[in-house]
């Protein structure tokens, strides 16, 4: 019996805690607060002046201000279950695209080439376990599509 009521409560215990609602890390600071977290962690690893800093603050701020607009606007469609069309996603993929090759040549500018080749060191990493990450998202969801049951 004690084992029954211990092996109920400890079910209980793992299923309530799967059924909160996870808070995904750094959603709550704001725009000045990520971009100075941002700028530390560039300055430790690739050594930054005071002077790199202040020219590399702004291009941060409007960089991460975007990506929350983005977030914002995502979230948005997703609750309203609207999707884009091939134009509007032709337009948003060249605009990223357009983005990033900005924020790439203003890099390039700052940094020094030993600096820089660091940064593309560092972005390749990141760009890559993101990739792995969704890989496994994608896997995730199919799985979670063939084995939910047929509606009629």
């Amino acid at each position: 019996m004690k084992k029954a009521i211990t092996l109920a409560l400890v079910f209980g215990l793992i299923l309530t805690s799967y059924a909160q609602k996870k808070k995904r890390r750094g959603d709550d600071f704001s725009v000045e607060q990520k971009t100075e977290l941002a700028l530390k962690e560039m300055t430790l690893r690739l050594d930054l002046s005071e002077r790199q800093q202040n020219k590399i603050r702004p291009i941060l701020a409007k960089k991460i201000s975007k990506r929350m607009e983005f977030k914002k606007q995502h979230k948005k469609r997703r609750k309203e279950a609207t999707k884009l069309s091939k134009e509007e996603r032709y337009e948003r993929k060249m605009a990223h695209l357009d983005s990033k090759i900005a924020f790439k040549n203003s890099m390039k500018e700052i940094l020094n080439s030993k600096q820089y080749e660091r940064f593309e060191k560092m972005n390749g990493r990141r760009a890559h376990k993101m990739k792995r990450k969704m890989k496994m998202k994608k896997r995730k969801r199919h799985e979670k599509q063939m084995n939910a049951p047929e509606r009629a």
